[in-house]
């Protein structure tokens, strides 16, 4: 299956954009706790976390999306950290807030917008439409190649 079939996705929230990624890469979602920040790291990463034992990089989600890093206040209580596993490969990436379970037949699945493709590392592989508006589909190998 690949990443823009149907089937179970977790969708999620950076600056009020919506996202999903595939549950299938998806090893669990933690609260964001001590990121212990690493110098000369790029700037989409936050640092790195022990996670019962093994040591996980953590992306900035509004960073790596291009977003507006600033964090309102309040905001903090809902971040979470939605940890990947790519083939054996894990990092961690900080949202906003978690959103909920979604589920679409592959031919819901619309390109990316214009100007959105000409990113080379760009992590969103395709978008979906409901009636309030559009959800965009993060390619998770794409996404985890810090």
């Amino acid at each position: 299956m690949t990443e823009t079939q149907g089937g179970a996705w977790l969708g999620f929230s950076l600056k009020g954009q919506r996202y999903a990624v595939s549950l299938a890469s998806v090893r669990e979602v933690i609260r964001p706790g001590d990121i212990t920040p690493v110098p000369g790291s790029p700037d989409d990463v936050l640092g790195i976390v022990n996670l019962r034992g093994q040591i996980v990089p953590v992306l900035d989600g509004r960073r790596r999306f291009g977003l507006d890093a600033a964090t309102e206040v309040g905001a903090a209580d809902s971040q979470r950290v939605i940890v990947f596993d790519d083939s054996g490969s894990v990092v961690g990436m900080r949202i906003d807030v978690i959103g909920d379970m979604l589920t679409f037949a592959a031919d819901e699945v619309a390109p990316p917008p214009p100007g959105r493709a000409e990113r080379r590392d760009d992590p969103v592989s395709g978008v979906i439409t409901r009636d309030d508006g559009f959800i965009a589909l993060v390619d998770v190998a794409r996404l985890c190649r810090a």
